[in-house]
């Protein structure tokens, strides 16, 4: 069963419903209800609009029914290289492996893909997610990238130049140096996103003609990974949630897939 926070009876778009339940965020939500996956009531839905008044209609996801009365969870997890953030165990091994003594129904709030480690938000709060995600909102990312070799001064300016992705040219990304190690043949950056594109740092590095050694997402917003270890996780503070929302009216990215 999934188990949602409790909910009022008001009615609302099914999507939300299913996101402010922890399904999934408002926009997975959409693709389920247009995959078919979804019934109100025992009725298959596959169009958006439909008002539901939780604790009331029947909701079931992919047969499973929806609860309404768990309470929100949002976790940091310093992911480890080697770690998947689909739930699909047959792709190998995934970051809710990880999650020991955590029974609540979690979903990550965008992505790291396989290799890339770092900070990575997990919740069942479906608002929050819709409202990190959304274009409209900004949240900063901060990323410590090792690579190959000594990058020249103009390969570092390249960086911070746009490239196409899905046919749009990104935001400028802001990269500093953070050192050259000499013993290691591989300089340390500091790259900061404003947008959420797939993929965007190894994409601009092989634009630059650089090899990724190593990429840790370090910071998202105000949030830092501070003394937690890979593979640890811990719960969001009320202040560190509040950061989160805090900036709501300021228009800017979301958070990428690494």
């Amino acid at each position: 069963m999934f188990r949602g926070r409790s909910l009022l009876m008001e009615p609302m778009r099914l999507q939300k419903a299913l996101a402010l339940a922890g399904v999934a965020s408002r926009r997975t939500a959409e693709a389920l209800i247009n995959e078919g996956r979804v019934t109100v009531n025992g009725h298959p839905v596959d169009k958006m609009g439909m008002l539901v008044e939780p604790g009331h209609d029947m909701i079931s996801v992919n047969g499973q029914p929806v609860s309404f009365n768990a309470p929100p969870l949002t976790l940091m997890l310093n992911k480890p290289a080697g770690t998947i953030c689909s739930a699909n165990p047959d792709q190998g091994k995934t970051v809710f492996d990880l999650l020991i003594g955590i029974k609540e129904r979690l979903f990550t709030i965008g992505r790291l893909d396989k290799e890339s480690e770092g900070l990575l938000l997990l919740t069942n709060n479906g608002d929050l997610a819709n409202r990190l995600t959304h274009p409209r909102y900004e949240h900063q990312k901060i990323y410590e990238v090792t690579v190959g070799w000594r990058v020249s001064p103009s390969a570092l300016r390249q960086l911070g130049q746009p490239v196409i992705i899905d046919d749009k040219p990104t935001l400028p990304a802001t990269v500093t140096l953070i050192g050259w190690n000499p013993r290691e043949q591989s300089t340390t950056l500091r790259f900061v996103l404003r947008e959420g594109r797939n993929r965007q740092i190894r994409r601009l590095c092989e634009a630059a003609g650089l090899r990724i050694r190593r990429l840790i997402r370090t910071q998202v917003g105000a949030l830092t990974l501070g003394n937690l270890k890979p593979g640890a996780f811990r719960p969001l503070t009320r202040q560190e949630l509040a950061t989160l929302t805090d900036g709501d009216d300021h228009p800017a990215g979301r958070i990428p897939n690494e």
